[in-house]
């Protein structure tokens, strides 16, 4: 009962939008009002040629990519220097990022029309970075067709109040401080959320049905090859080269992925809705994901911080997302949000990530639109 009465005192003024007037940042806008328009307009307001796929555009990125990560690991064994190494650590991490994204976009089919190809390509890249590529692209595809719904949505979902009051305190602080969550993507594949169950190795895992077994059970193989490759290169060469070369990257690429991830669904200067029943729908759901703008960084990761449109319609390339999102902007109004412009590196999207991870705590358990609400006893533990 003493629980239950500190968490209610989250329910308050700034759990919608920030202020206490009921409005945010935005005038009178209520970005959990339907919108006036359906998503055959958006569709309609983005030239033809943005749909089109192209296969050999699509691999010379791929190229391009591995092309850099393998001359920056060249020249990191060349040069060998404690000088060098953290600034390989850290565009070599960025760099598998980058590689996730172009395996990302295997998954979604916008790589090519062609099956063969992308799944081909597709376990190639992701599993070259510890992901298992079937796993995590039937778990994607549930994010994306379930965004924004409390109940059913796969990715940085908000925990309803009574999962939250079940966790340790010891969980709590570790969910909600940076830089911990930021780790958090390796667990997730293993084990998921709390108050979701499944592995995205196992092909019996909740996450999948009987006919996709075949081919999670594929992708966790070529994984467990990948595993296999970094033991045995680790015993024929020096461990700690390994982990230099490939282990601190991938933990790089770890963070990468879920502060990008994170922020595309979170953080915004107004709170955003979550929805439930028959107030949730696709293009409502769709409209509370969030552009950012990564300055240099963009092109590296291949604009996948043009993240409305790819949420909306994830099989447009990526390289079209930007003149897609320019022609859907007259559509969306008020319901697309501006993204802050970024300086050379996004140093500006730190203040918003430890700004949403310190408030953005749990959901009501009832309510079909619901918004972030704050633990204040966890607040006060973390700043004392």
């Amino acid at each position: 009962m003493v629980e239950k009465s500190y968490l209610e005192t989250g329910n308050n003024k700034d759990a919608r939008n920030g202020t206490d007037d009921g409005i945010g940042g935005d005038g009178d806008f209520d970005p959990s009002a339907p919108p006036p328009f359906k998503i055959a307009e958006i569709r309609a307001a983005i030239p033809k040629h943005c749909w089109v796929k192209n296969p050999w555009r699509s691999l010379g990125y791929v190229l391009r990519d591995v092309t850099v990560v393998f001359a920056l690991a060249a020249a990191a064994l060349y040069l060998d220097s404690w000088i060098c190494w953290p600034l390989y650590w850290a565009a070599q991490g960025t760099m598998f990022w980058a590689i996730f994204v172009l395996g990302h976009d295997c998954g979604h089919g916008s790589f090519s029309n062609n099956h063969l190809l992308n799944n081909v390509v597709g376990h190639i890249l992701h599993s070259s970075i510890l992901v298992p590529y079937h796993g995590w692209r039937i778990s994607h595809r549930t994010h994306h067709q379930n965004h924004g719904n409390v109940e059913n949505d796969e990715s940085w979902v908000p925990l309803p109040e009574k999962i939250y009051k079940n966790l340790d305190l010891t969980t709590r602080i570790m969910r909600y401080t940076v830089p911990l969550p930021m780790l958090a993507y390796p667990v997730y594949l293993w084990r998921r959320s709390p108050g979701k169950e499944g592995s995205h190795f196992n092909p019996y895992s909740k996450l999948f049905a009987p006919s996709e077994r075949k081919a999670v059970l594929t992708s966790t193989i070529c994984w467990s090859i990948m595993v296999l490759l970094l033991i045995y290169s680790s015993l024929v060469f020096d461990p700690v080269q390994v982990l230099k070369i490939h282990g601190v990257p991938y933990l790089i690429f770890v963070m990468w992925l879920d502060f990008v991830t994170y922020l595309h669904h979170h953080g915004h200067e107004q709170k955003l809705p979550w929805y439930r029943g028959k107030e949730w729908s696709y293009l409502r759901g769709g409209l509370t994901t969030v552009d950012r703008d990564y300055g240099w960084i963009n092109g590296i990761h291949h604009d996948i911080g043009t993240h409305v449109i790819h949420h909306l319609f994830p099989q447009i390339p990526h390289y079209h997302l930007v003149e897609a999102t320019r022609a859907a902007k007259p559509v969306l109004g008020k319901y697309y949000r501006e993204p802050k412009k970024s300086g050379p590196f996004p140093f500006h999207l730190f203040s918003n990530l430890v700004r949403s991870i310190g408030e953005d705590h749990y959901v009501s358990d009832t309510g079909d639109v619901v918004f972030y609400q704050t633990d204040p006893r966890l607040r006060n533990i973390k700043s004392n």
